[in-house]
């Protein structure tokens, strides 16, 4: 298992040319200490595990691997589907000024025939993102000030990696001194 910066793991899922819209995410805070626990994953690339604290508002920074190959029926139940409430993506900065511009007048067309036309949420989720070219996007299950039962069966599942990630993201929290308030 190689444990890589968070940013460097995003760039892969970026320039992956897998499907985009069959990525699944589930999120919370950490089981103890500062930051949150990611996991995503698509049935053909696998799953990986981030963990990301924010050292400051500006600067998030983080820990992950690949924990496996590919998400088996066993991983599978532990995703969110289609019917869940959250959603989460991967965004790609555009290459240039004009790929810019030829997002931004994909984007406004979209939604302007969302809005001249009835339709659900996830439809214009799912426009959106094809618009600005996102690599990964999909369902997520997420809390924001707990852990849902599937991150901490996910954690348990790859009790290795859990201890490893905590151990680097501990180490990048000592180094920044983000552990401590001021006085």
């Amino acid at each position: 298992m190689r444990v890589r910066d968070w940013d460097d793991i995003l760039a892969d899922v970026a320039s992956d040319s897998t499907d985009p819209d069959g990525w699944r995410a589930v999120a919370g805070s950490r089981r103890e200490g500062l930051g949150e626990d990611l996991y995503f994953g698509h049935p053909s690339v696998g799953l990986y595990h981030l963990k990301t604290y924010a050292k400051n508002p500006r600067d998030l920074r983080g820990v992950g691997t690949r924990v496996a190959r590919r998400v088996d029926d066993e991983l599978d139940p532990l995703l969110p589907d289609a019917e869940s409430d959250g959603r989460f993506a991967v965004r790609s900065a555009p290459e240039d000024e004009d790929h810019a511009e030829e997002m931004m007048t994909r984007l406004t067309e979209t939604l302007r025939v969302h809005a001249e036309a009835p339709t659900d949420p996830d439809h214009l989720f799912e426009d959106v993102m094809e618009a600005v070219d996102s690599p990964a996007f999909g369902p997520m299950e997420y809390e924001f000030d707990g852990r849902p039962d599937e991150l901490d069966e996910l954690s348990d599942t790859f009790e290795a990696a859990e201890d490893l990630l905590t151990s680097e993201l501990d180490d990048l929290i000592d180094e920044d001194d983000v552990d401590r308030g001021f006085h």
